[in-house]
């Protein structure tokens, strides 16, 4: 006994130290002295030490020593060692040896604690197949279960979502003779909460009497925070009352589960109730908030945007002395971040470190992730450099976002720099990271790459999951190869992930998903994909088709694909039938959504059918879905086209009255129009409503201004381009040099110049093609100084290359202008051959030519005629 004790206190000190405690305990085991019986309480410790290091491949030698010691000491540390790799975390080598136990000694079945050590560790890894395993084994074996083993299986299938089959196993425990305990209906009644049947789990609650259990705080607060979850307030109020009755106080755990749950559902203003009641109605005996309170309310006004109300709550968190922990600050980063407070969050941040409070590496992604959502790359890695000296490794997270970062700047190779920057640092991406850079791969159309991404991910080991097939069949549909598209969703029910394999026919049989422990198979989003792309392409019977295919796989269509129908066979005139498919979507009870009737407008004013669309659109309010500005521009669209403006423009009022405010498409369609029918009045009146509207927008004043010049408005078009140049608008889509001609051809030489002046006073480099009809003018009219100096200034302006941006100069002075020389370089953006060739014999353009350095650009001065709009424009959001 004496060897025994100095042995196991020999081996604790070398804890550290497992080699020597290894060694100690196989001399221990080698020795004829040894009792064998105290072998089986080394176990835990000796095989802990193992673990700790490393060393597998000793922990399989003690396996082998232990089985040549007397048949009652091996079976004992057989179970002893299964339960001590179990608690460690090594699941399959402690069903390893608990087979190995069951083989060797079949007759004596294993006692009722390692099977539950198996069970418990099991739903801790999320093996729930091996927890049926073990109860049929169990129930083999003749072993009896505990209370404790019936919670762990309860457990096992309430996570699983097998909640029917839960109530079962816990209606037998009786039977098996266990009583179920107060753990017992807690687990059942959490489970009913999370598959969304808490009115069972009330009456699970009820029932607690009849067992002999009490109902304690966990489960009511249980059944309170679900039944705030659920929006049922009254109920969760009831139980409040209900576990008074019961003797229980509801504590601030109580209350804070209810204020969680409020904020979750967006429900604030009840939970900021409570909270207020919880700081001052004392008369009640209501808890006191804590930290938890304070900051679940922080939470959730940040989430809502409710700014204002998180300052105060702060400033009195601060008053009260409890805004001091790291989490509060990121609660409050987080919000400031999401709600686009940059300044702000960046002074709390230096607030933070000022008042000695470390940042942690979630405080840093916060930033990080901020400043990339907000396209500031650099500022983004200098916090991850500000991070790195501060002794804090960047993780998955941190390189995550910068990648994502970057994909969407459209930056692919930056983000590629990333994920190499990520690997050599030793942080190992996910599949979630490489699914980022694959899909921007995709997007930017840099096949190759991408497939050679598939790869290294495969090789790397990384799983295959469903939204790397996704986004692999979505950029084949993107990218012109519907048909590989629709192989690869086919194969994947045969193959999984593995029908990726032959993806641009060079790495056959490389992807390979037989070791995952579900096979990949196509889902929703997937067939959403493969339709969309038949419909873009006008494939609609094949589509069709994919939709029965993807029913008969059990998968339900949802609104998304319904909607995609919809809009296909709106594109391809197919009129009738998308209204058929908005009535299956009405029988189906489908969610019926703005943008499925914008599709069916869309048509009906592609055939000028208005007396339709209204009558579509009343149906749409009728139904609760409220029109928006899309759905109005489509509709000004239509009446436009129809020569009925007038009807158009009154559509405006009706639409401020629903609260839709017109966007800058609204109005651009009905100046046009006004303008095709030379109503430039009417035109004019709508530019300035707009302007009240919309605010001045480069774009409104582009516009008329191009319909003014288009319809020989002259006089109307330069008091625009003054008013655009005045409020320092780029006017490189006006088209000034068009007005300057107009103006020369009525010989008003003197309003040219001016603008010419006035353009290079504000700072403005523009065409110097602009000049030439004003030099041209001069020179005939025998002004040749003034004629000189512009084409001076013309050759300068030509050599910075840069039109209708401002740029900083000097303004017009002509002294100095005598002594201006052409820079180096050249100009690309006008048509000097064509100005060369000119036939009307000007001495001045001529003479300013000879000047032009070799070199200069020979670029196409783009027209400037007012363009035709195209439909596609009303979708988008311009104003």
């Amino acid at each position: 006994m004496d060897q025994t004790t100095n042995l196991a206190k020999t081996i604790l000190k070398n804890a550290h130290n497992p080699s020597v405690s290894w060694n100690l305990f196989k001399q221990f085991l080698s020795s004829p002295s040894s009792s064998t019986s105290s072998i089986p309480q080394f176990i835990p410790t000796v095989a802990g030490n193992l673990i700790r290091a490393k060393m597998i491949s000793e922990i399989d030698q003690l396996h082998d020593l232990l089985l040549v010691q007397p048949l009652e000491t091996a079976r004992l540390s057989l179970i002893s060692l299964s339960q001590a790799l179990a608690k460690c975390g090594l699941l399959d080598k402690a069903l390893s040896e608990f087979q190995s136990l069951r083989s060797q000694f079949p007759a004596e079945p294993p006692p009722v604690r390692l099977y539950n050590v198996l069970l418990e560790s099991s739903l801790r890894e999320n093996r729930l197949e091996c927890v049926s395993v073990l109860y049929k084994d169990m129930l083999v074996s003749g072993t009896r279960p505990e209370t404790y083993t019936f919670n762990l299986l309860i457990s096992s299938l309430c996570d699983s979502g097998r909640i029917e089959e839960a109530q079962k196993v816990f209606d037998k425990m009786r039977d098996k003779g266990c009583e179920p305990n107060e753990f017992s209906f807690g687990i059942l009644v959490r489970g009913y909460c999370r598959a969304g049947l808490s009115l069972r789990g009330t009456e699970l609650l009820n029932a607690m009497p009849s067992y002999g259990c009490s109902p304690n705080r966990v489960i009511y607060n249980t059944l309170i925070s679900t039944f705030c979850k659920e929006g049922k307030v009254d109920e969760a109020e009831r139980l409040v009352e209900k576990m008074r009755e019961d003797g229980l106080s509801p504590n601030v755990v109580t209350f804070n589960s209810r204020i969680s749950a409020l904020c979750d559902a967006g429900k604030i203003l009840e939970a900021s109730r409570i909270f207020r009641d919880m700081q001052t109605d004392d008369t009640l005996g209501l808890p006191r908030p804590n930290l938890i309170t304070f900051n679940l309310m922080l939470q959730g006004f940040c989430k809502e945007g409710m700014m204002e109300e998180a300052v105060d709550l702060i400033e009195s968190m601060k008053r009260d002395g409890a805004f001091t922990k790291v989490e509060s600050y990121n609660i409050w980063l987080l919000g400031l971040m999401r709600n686009g407070k940059l300044l702000e969050s960046q002074l709390v941040f230096n607030e933070m470190i000022a008042k000695g409070i470390t940042p942690n590496i979630y405080s840093y992604n916060i930033m990080i992730d901020g400043l990339c959502k907000n396209g500031m790359m650099l500022d983004a890695r200098m916090v991850m450099g500000l991070m790195i000296r501060n002794e804090i490794s960047p993780d998955t997270v941190t390189y995550s976002t910068l990648l994502h970062g970057y994909c969407r700047k459209g930056k692919v190779s930056e983000a590629n720099n990333i994920l190499h920057e990520m690997m050599r640092n030793g942080c190992y991406a996910n599949t979630c990271t490489c699914n980022i850079l694959l899909q921007s791969l995709w997007k930017e159309g840099r096949i190759s790459e991408a497939e050679k991404l598939l790869q290294k991910m495969n090789e790397k080991g990384y799983e295959l999951d469903i939204v790397t097939c996704n986004i692999v069949i979505d950029g084949l549909c993107k990218n012109g190869r519907l048909d590989k598209a629709i192989e690869i969703v086919s194969g994947m029910w045969i193959h999984g992930s593995a029908a990726l394999g032959d993806l641009g026919n060079f790495f056959l049989g490389l992807v390979d998903d037989t070791n995952y422990k579900k096979k990949c198979v196509p889902d929703l989003i997937t067939y959403s994909i493969i339709i969309d792309g038949l419909c873009k392409a006008g494939r609609l019977d094949e589509a069709k088709r994919k939709l029965i295919e993807m029913m008969g796989k059990n998968l339900d269509s949802d609104s998304v694909i319904y909607n995609t129908f919809i809009h296909g066979f709106c594109q391809h005139g197919k009129i009738p039938s998308a209204f058929r498919v908005l009535k299956d979507m009405e029988k189906k009870g489908c969610n019926l959504s703005t943008r499925t009737y914008n599709s069916l407008i869309w048509a009906l004013g592609s055939k000028q059918q208005i007396d339709e669309i209204y009558r579509l659109m009343n149906e749409m309010r009728e139904r609760g879905v409220l029109p928006n500005v899309f759905t109005y521009n489509i509709l000004i669209s239509s009446l436009c086209e129809g020569g009925r403006t007038k009807d158009a423009t009154g559509l405006l009022d009706e639409m401020l009255q629903e609260g839709i405010f017109p966007n800058i498409s609204s109005f651009r369609l009905l100046i046009k129009s006004f303008c095709n029918v030379c109503d430039f009045g009417a035109a004019q009146e709508v530019f300035e409503f707009s302007l009240s509207i919309c605010g001045h927008k480069e774009a409104l004043y582009s516009l008329l201004f191009s319909e003014f010049l288009v319809g020989g408005k002259i006089s109307e078009a330069k008091e625009l381009l003054n008013a655009s140049i005045d409020k320092g608008f780029d006017v490189g889509s006006f088209s000034y040099k068009g007005l300057i001609e107009g103006l020369c051809k009525e010989e008003k030489l003197d309003e040219a110049c001016n603008i010419l002046r006035k353009m290079i006073n504000k700072g403005y480099s523009f065409d110097p093609a602009s000049f030439m009809p004003v030099v041209d003018g001069l020179g005939k009219g025998g002004n040749k100084h003034e004629a000189d100096i512009l084409a001076e200034r013309m050759m300068e302006m030509a050599t910075e290359g840069r039109v209708g941006k401002k740029v900083h100069r000097k303004g017009f002075n002509e002294k100095e202008l005598k002594h201006w020389k052409p820079k180096e370089g050249g100009f690309a953006g006008s048509d000097w051959h064509t100005i060369l060739h000119r036939d009307d014999g000007s001495g001045i353009a001529l003479k300013v030519l000879k000047r032009v350095q070799k070199g200069w650009g020979q670029g196409s001065i783009s027209s400037l005629q007012s363009q035709k709009n195209n439909l596609p424009d009303y979708w988008e959001d311009t104003g």
